[in-house]
């Protein structure tokens, strides 16, 4: 299998709690360059580097500051024992963490973070700052699998990125050629010669466009329009050879309405393509809750669902609003679960003693139903709100959904 294909096969859920740890990643922040950051590629020899951390462990003792010199020197001492526990990198190389994260300057809670990322490294990385060095994964959030979508007739043509679940409107291009000769006789023929001229000016153009925008950025190309301009813009060729055409389908239009013809057209072509999966799951969850089918929504229905495993699949918006809370009384020890609404759970008024209550467990509420869909062995589909499907999934029926594997009878 390809590395392209090996790298489109990463799953929602999976995507999602990589997302989810660069976050947490990026939340931390040290006083002062404390804050360690290891990549290795795969096949580097990990005692290697372990021998330059060796190095910077003897260089910390230079730092002035004692604070920041036993924050250097304890991060750099549990990586390289972290290492100790690999005979060689994993197959797509390891990235490892270390730091105090303590929002308390005066307390110290050094941890440590190891992941093998979703695509292979291909640099090899130390840096001690002020925050954990994040940007080669980000910026493989960035490179996922990306398509390019061409739509024209003999008057306009769209050329369009999708990447993921995510389309961009890159071109639009017009053509200048004449539709219609209304003369006759010689300059009828100077008229069809400036014609195909300009028609092939016009695909310079398109092609021009689809090199600049495409070329080492698409794993391919679908083209796509109404009528026989695309096949003569096919057999014209004004594009770079090493664009990888993967189809040509008939579309009703050439604008971002055409594009989203092209990409509904393509489920041959795109078989694992983010956008189309999502767009077919989402449809069928559709299908089965308004026919009274095998599907269930809502937060109570889709807990139950998934902890009596009824659930098949657990459908579940990444932008829910909602967090999950846990709640203890410092007074009276009161305990309370709760899901609440926003990006942070507030202080709640004990309803035994009054006192306020802070929550010992503030997630959201995404993270929490994975845990228990992971638990119950319920397979967990993430749902983008980048297409109007996902959109439609989250303020239709509130971002959580359930494909069921049965159905309960009535009064069950």
């Amino acid at each position: 299998m390809a590395e392209e294909e090996k790298e489109e096969a990463i799953s929602s859920e999976k995507l999602y709690e990589f997302k989810r740890l660069l976050r947490k990643l990026k939340e931390h922040r040290g006083s002062g360059t404390q804050m360690i950051s290891v990549y290795i590629p795969e096949g580097y020899p990990i005692h290697e580097t372990s021998n330059k951390l060796r190095e910077e462990l003897s260089q910390a003792s230079n730092i002035k500051s004692k604070q920041t010199k036993t924050n250097v020197t304890d991060a750099l001492e549990k990586i390289i024992n972290h290492l100790k526990m690999f005979r060689k990198t994993p197959p797509n190389g390891l990235v490892v963490f270390s730091g105090n994260i303590s929002d308390d300057p005066s307390k110290r809670n050094i941890e440590l973070f190891s992941l093998e990322p979703p695509q292979k490294l291909n640099v090899s990385i130390y840096r001690c700052d002020s925050s954990f060095f994040l940007e080669p994964l980000e910026n493989m959030l960035e490179t996922r699998a990306t398509y390019g979508i061409v739509v024209l007739d003999g008057r306009e043509a769209t050329v369009a990125l999708v990447r993921g679940t995510e389309t961009q409107i890159v071109k639009r291009i017009h053509s200048v050629a004449h539709s219609k000769i209304k003369v006759g006789g010689q300059s009828a023929m100077r008229y069809q010669r400036d014609i195909e001229e300009k028609k092939a000016q016009y695909y310079r153009k398109v092609g021009e466009a689809m090199d600049a925008a495409f070329l080492g950025k698409v794993k391919g190309v679908i083209i796509g329009g109404p009528g026989p301009a695309k096949e003569f813009f096919m057999k014209d060729d004004p594009f770079n050879y090493q664009l990888n055409v993967l189809g040509v389908v008939d579309t009703g239009y050439t604008d971002d309405y055409g594009v989203r013809e092209v990409l509904a057209k393509s489920d041959g072509i795109l078989a694992e393509q983010e956008a189309i999966k999502e767009k077919k799951l989402v449809e069928r969850f559709v299908k089965e809750v308004v026919t009274d089918g095998l599907a269930t929504y809502g937060l109570h229905e889709v807990i139950a669902a998934v902890e009596s495993k009824q659930a098949e699949v657990l459908m579940v918006s990444e932008d829910l609003p909602f967090r999950f809370a846990e709640y203890r009384c410092n007074k009276c020890e009161k305990a309370k679960r709760e899901i609440v609404k926003g990006e942070k759970a507030e202080p709640k008024d004990c309803s035994v003693c009054g006192s306020k209550m802070d929550a010992d467990i503030d997630e959201p509420l995404v993270d929490e139903l994975i845990d228990r869909a992971n638990k119950h062995g319920v397979k967990v589909e993430i749902i983008s709100t980048q297409t109007a499907e996902g959109s439609q999934f989250l303020s239709g029926f509130g971002g959580m959904g359930a494909l069921l594997r049965y159905k309960k009878n009535v009064g069950q």
